[in-house]
């Protein structure tokens, strides 16, 4: 008897442990989210790469964004930190939150798909250029406005806006996660107001 009980004590924690594991596993797990758009912004200039040809605007939100002036923007070599200017760009945004894998902690950014590569109708790489998957790091949670700003690897930043208040209460900065993203590409660029 005390034999049958010992073993039904062991199973009922293995039992209790393994649902125990499985609910971690299934709260710490989301579901990749996705989108692509088009998108104008209005902001300041708050730094300027000339050989990469990549910019770091601040919008009017506070949000940090590192776009890259294609070839097509013209008068680039115009552009000065504290101009307050007004672009195009397309975005693709893939999210994983997950933990990093021990080959993606070791390479920290890929090149997925590489610009000019892909066929023109091939969403996203037709569309915005090179598509990246970095481990990203939150560095802001701005839940009033509903963004969520990360940094990667090389120190650029994007602001993500984010749809689900629900979703947002989860994240938290210093959180890693998976992104794959398209690096930003700014396909028209305006000055509004020049630097004083």
């Amino acid at each position: 008897m005390k034999r049958i009980q010992k073993l039904a004590l062991a199973l009922l924690v293995m039992i209790s442990l393994t649902m125990g594991a499985y609910a971690q596993d299934k709260d710490d797990t989301w579901a990749p989210r996705e989108k692509m758009e088009q998108v104008t912004v209005r902001g300041t200039i708050t730094a300027i790469d000339a050989e990469t040809r990549e910019i770091t605007i601040m919008d009017q939100d506070g949000g940090l964004a590192t776009v890259t002036a294609g070839e097509e923007v013209e008068r680039f070599n115009e552009m000065a930190v504290n101009d307050i200017i007004e672009f195009d760009y397309y975005t693709y945004i893939k999210a994983e939150f997950r933990e990093p894998t021990a080959e993606e902690l070791a390479e920290p950014v890929q090149v997925v798909a590489e610009a000019g590569k892909a066929t023109k109708d091939a969403a996203p790489a037709g569309a915005v250029g090179a598509v990246v998957k970095a481990v990203v790091t939150i560095e802001a949670l701005n839940r009033p406005n509903m963004i969520a700003t990360v940094s990667g690897p090389g120190g650029n930043y994007v602001t993500i806006p984010m749809e689900d208040a629900e979703f947002m209460t989860k994240l938290h900065i210093g959180q890693v996660f998976i992104l794959t993203y398209a690096e930003a590409m700014a396909v028209s660029l305006e000055k509004v107001k020049v630097a004083e």
